[in-house]
């Protein structure tokens, strides 16, 4: 045993159990703040190819000096922490200076911002004064705890994930310093144009920001003039929830859960969310368990932004109540151990079910494609962007439409195997952590080193179409 090594492994994991310090900092390479990373930038090449790599670095090599700054709402849970985890080290690797800082708030808080999530994807309801009020004093009381570390740092870009940190810039943004806002979930531009209240509170807060950043076309929301550029979401094929495992890592995790390998494995991984469509896989399990003997594993953890985790965990258990095969699992709090159990169990699967009722972009979705796995899911959000229909997965209005899809699977293990391969060779294509981070560096570049007019429309993906969805400006009625 390396001594040496076992004491920067256990100090490293103490870092993280610290995290995030009490001013919001995850990672920072200026302060020695560095308790995760990525294997090096050699080990990508044989994945994405060697011309990308050296292009990749050619694009960090002008950008040297300049800072960069991410914000969001939390560090464990969902798809924003799971690419930020990689993102950011990987920058450092780089040498473009990439520092990570999550907010802080109370119950009341998330509450309010879960409710502003869920009314963007078309919730029937409104903003009450109440709940201004309270995310008015939790940004700036945030603000007031980032203040004397941000003017330390000064960032030259910030990018701000998603409704939660979006007031930041009001209170933060100084002279030349840029800010983008990334919008990861799927905005509903009907719901703006008939929720006043929801318009004017997003486009107040939105008007701060020099740009925003859409996952896909389909996204775009033409309400805000600001430059609109579209990345879709990656991810990183050598972190340990994408990387190859040993069958005996797989059987570990299997072990632990008491889940027989020799039964034909469902798996759905998803934060417990009424959105995410449980329900249709535990109905869809229970129709094929009438035909043949299979076992379902629902997983997730529970992020700390979402308040209605709890609720949505104990439903599902009373749901399992009965059928040993049905397997309930939150995963571990520990970032790397979780992230190792979703790799197992989604390599363990013959099939993988995430029919979301909405969805930002379901980057689960992609780490099981890249995995050869066959998906059954709904064609919503930007998840038609990974699923091609019949080709890389397949999509499906119901319990009854899933349970003949993964009837049909697992009673023909080669087409399933034919759909993986292919899903596999997609992400490998298109979402894969060293392509999209490109995008942001091209992004980074147009505003240290140019200027590009305020209402362009930038992807660098020629397959994202702006037909998908018609982009056009939106006023609330009545005005």
């Amino acid at each position: 045993m390396n001594v040496e090594n076992e004491i920067k492994k256990l100090v490293k994991e103490e870092v993280i159990g610290k995290l995030p310090l009490e001013n919001g900092s995850v990672y920072s390479r200026r302060k020695g703040l560095q308790p995760f990373s990525v294997p090096s930038i050699e080990e990508y090449v044989p994945i994405v190819g060697e011309e990308k790599m050296e292009e990749l670095q050619k694009l960090a090599a002008k950008l040297k000096g300049v800072k960069i700054l991410e914000v969001n709402s939390t560090a464990v849970g969902g798809g924003v922490a799971e690419m930020l985890y990689s993102k950011v080290p990987f920058l450092n690797q780089l040498g473009v200076e990439d520092e990570w800082k999550v907010m802080s708030g109370r119950e009341s808080f998330y509450r309010v911002t879960k409710s502003i999530h869920n009314l963007l994807q078309g919730k029937k309801g409104i903003l009450t004064p109440r709940m201004m009020r309270e995310y008015y004093r939790a940004l700036k009381k945030n603000a007031d705890i980032y203040a004397e570390d941000y003017k330390n740092y000064n960032p030259d870009i910030t990018i701000v994930h998603d409704p939660q940190p979006l007031g930041l810039a009001r209170y933060l943004k100084g002279k030349n310093e840029k800010w983008l806002w990334r919008s990861h979930i799927d905005v509903e531009e009907n719901t703006l144009e008939t929720n006043p209240g929801l318009w004017q509170f997003i486009t107040f807060w939105a008007d701060f920001y020099d740009a925003v950043v859409f996952s896909s076309a389909h996204y775009v929301v033409g309400c805000w003039p600001l430059q609109k550029y579209i990345i879709p979401p990656f991810i990183d094929p050598l972190s340990t929830k994408n990387k190859e495992l040993s069958v005996n890592e797989i059987a570990g995790v299997l072990g632990k859960y008491g889940i027989d390998s020799r039964i034909p494995l469902l798996v759905q991984i998803s934060r417990f969310d009424p959105w995410k469509g449980i329900d249709t896989s535990v109905k869809a399990y229970k129709i094929v368990k009438r035909e043949m003997n299979c076992q379902l594993v629902v997983a997730g953890g529970m992020a700390l932004d979402d308040p209605e985790g709890e609720m949505t965990y104990n439903r599902i258990c009373d749901e399992a109540k009965g059928d040993s095969d049905i397997h309930v699992i939150k995963l571990p709090e520990d970032v790397q151990v979780s992230a190792l159990e979703v790799n197992a169990l989604q390599r363990a699967a013959r099939v993988i079910l995430q029919p979301s009722i909405k969805e930002g972009f379901g980057l689960v979705i992609a780490e099981a494609m890249w995995k050869g796995k066959p998906v059954i899911t709904r064609e919503v959000g930007a998840i038609s962007l990974q699923v091609r229909g019949g080709e890389t997965g397949f999509f499906i209005t119901s319990a009854k439409k899933a349970a003949k899809k993964i009837i049909r699977l697992l009673e023909n293990p080669r087409m399933a195997k034919s759909v993986g391969g292919k899903a596999h060779n997609y992400i490998r294509e298109h979402f894969l952590m060293p392509d999209r981070v490109a995008d942001y560096l091209r992004i980074f570049n147009y505003f240290t080193n140019g200027e590009l007019d305020r209402d362009a429309i930038i992807s660098y993906h020629p397959w994202f179409k702006l037909s998908k969805r018609e982009v056009r400006y939106c006023y609330p009625k009545g005005e």
